[in-house]
């Protein structure tokens, strides 16, 4: 079996959440049932139900409702099998992976899944092969095989001793041949999957209603009968719903005023408590190729100069994330401080000095997007923010524009965005995972970025190591080659809240190294 704990036990504290700030604590207990189905609210709306269109915290509700050969157990740093029942590469040089099923494995509707569904599932994401869709993430792939019911077997056209990673990745989600198209994305908005729960109702940007599913063979030990996910417009409606009791939970979206209150005392007198912990989310600026504006280097290098990620953590989110200054975060092996080893503090003689040595002497006029419903309610504050920032400078002339998520997603992928902002939930604990999906023609971006000396030598370099920790020096030539670049822009890097009511626990347990909320650890408590 594959074994990265030697280098992990330096992120594991990532994935964990590290301390309970305030409330009565967290008691072991027995499910309980008595109030009905437990409910979370999030400002993450799915963008899609099919995996094969996915490459966004649409793999929230994934997790939930699909299986995929590998998880993240409880506590767990690498993957596990979860589908599976074992999982190993065949081989030394890490091209062959070889996957056993578990026995008797059905769909929720009695379907067998065997190793045919595994590879059908697979070769659907490439055959679809969705602009900014997950296929990105299968580079390495080279065919699939299912040599018998249970077996299925994955040749690797390239070392790769992160592919485990890849295959617990929500994306990778099994699906059911009979009802998901092979060549296009499955749009009736029903689902048909083999995870802890089934969905049993779903509406757009409202609500998912998730049931236990009974024919569920994995990992997961479900603590609830039930979970219902609402999706709120904005993080104040979700925490007054959370206040009013209407809801359980809150996970993703919650507003840096909201939680300082949170923190406050008077919390415990309002039966809420907040659970705080280190996260590797982050949120970055992206600079479109084909603009006329955003394609020169100098242009990106000068506002690489101008931001101040300082006073955006703190005036904007009240330091409740903290300064980027890598796309790598910290405490992941590779992390660099490169952004501000190039630029140092911001500058605004210095980036007019940049902007003049390119003949460039007239303010120059940027659009900045962002989204409105995705990251939580300080985003228009923070791009406001970033306009006074660069407009004060005297250098730039902003203009900000903005769509809810769904259309956001669209049009980034049309090209549309001359600069626009976006956020990163890792698909998994490594410095690959926050610079593999920006590059290469087909990214997570959908915005084409060409990085030959990235994809055609440091990642395939580092993929041939399976200690992690021994590949530091290939991120860091990475990371430098994108503060060059500057088509990339880190801001910050978020920390794991979770605000509940008092009477649930569980919620310390529920996020794996992904920081994905596993519903199935949420919990009533029935005694005190």
């Amino acid at each position: 079996m594959f074994n990265r704990n030697r280098c992990l036990r330096r992120v594991a504290a990532i994935a964990s959440i590290s301390a309970l700030v305030t409330g009565c604590g967290i008691l072991s207990s027995d499910s309980s049932d008595e109030g009905g189905p437990i409910v979370v609210g999030t400002t993450s709306a799915p963008s899609t139900l099919d995996p094969a269109a996915s490459w966004d915290s649409s793999w929230e509700l994934f997790r939930n409702i699909y299986q995929t050969l590998l998880s993240y157990p409880n506590g767990a740093t690498a993957p596990e099998p979860d589908a599976a029942e074992k999982c190993s590469f065949t081989d030394s040089s890490y091209q062959v992976y070889r996957c056993e099923l578990r026995e008797g494995l059905t769909f929720s509707n009695g379907d067998a899944l065997d190793a045919k569904a595994v590879k059908y599932s697979i070769d659907r994401i490439r055959d679809i092969n969705l602009n900014g869709g997950p296929a990105g993430l299968l580079g390495s792939l080279d065919r699939v095989q299912a040599t018998s019911e249970r077996e299925v077997v994955f040749h690797l056209n390239q070392p790769d001793a992160t592919f485990p990673f890849v295959l617990a990745t929500p994306a990778m989600s099994i699906v059911d041949p009979d009802t998901y198209p092979e060549d296009k994305v499955r749009e009736d908005g029903s689902v048909l999957g083999s995870g802890p729960y089934t969905l049993q109702a779903y509406e757009e940007g409202k609500k998912a209603e998730l049931v236990r599913n009974d024919r569920y063979q994995g990992y997961a030990e479900r603590r609830n009968e039930a979970v219902t996910i609402r999706y709120f417009q904005d993080s104040g409606s979700m925490v007054k719903a959370l206040r009013g009791d209407e809801i359980q939970v809150t996970y993703r979206g919650l507003a840096a005023d909201q939680i300082i209150t949170l923190q406050g005392t008077s919390t415990r007198d309002e039966n809420l408590q907040l659970i705080e912990g280190s996260g590797t989310d982050i949120s970055y600026l992206v600079f479109n190729p084909g603009d006329p504006w955003a394609s020169k280097k100098p242009v990106r290098q000068a506002v690489a100069q101008l931001i101040d990620r300082a006073a955006i953590a703190h005036t904007v989110y009240r330091d409740t994330v903290d300064p980027l200054y890598s796309m790598v975060p910290k405490g992941l092996t590779g992390h660099t401080t490169g952004f501000f080893d190039e630029y140092g503090d911001p500058s605004v003689d210095k980036a007019r000095e940049i902007l003049t040595d390119a003949g460039i002497t007239e303010p120059v006029p940027l659009t900045l997007w962002f989204t409105t419903d995705r990251y939580g309610s300080e985003t228009g504050k923070e791009f406001a923010e970033i306009k006074r920032q660069l407009e004060d400078s005297g250098l730039f002339t902003i203009t900000l524009k903005s769509r809810p998520w769904k259309t956001y997603v669209e049009g980034y992928q049309k090209g549309e965005y001359p600069v626009f902002g976006r956020g990163w939930f890792p698909d998994f604990p490594d410095a690959e995972n926050f610079i593999a999906p920006f590059v290469g023609e087909q990214n997570a971006l959908g915005t084409p970025y060409e990085a030959p000396k990235i994809t055609e030598d440091l990642l395939p370099r580092s993929r041939r190591e399976s200690d992690r920790g021994g590949v530091e020096r290939e991120f860091e030539e990475a990371q430098q080659i994108l503060v060059e670049d500057a088509r990339l822009l880190p801001l910050w890097q978020g920390k794991a809240y979770v605000a509940a009511s008092d009477d649930i626990s569980g919620a310390e347990r529920a996020l794996d190294p992904s920081t994905i909320m596993m519903v199935w650890e949420l919990q009533r408590k029935t005694s005190w």
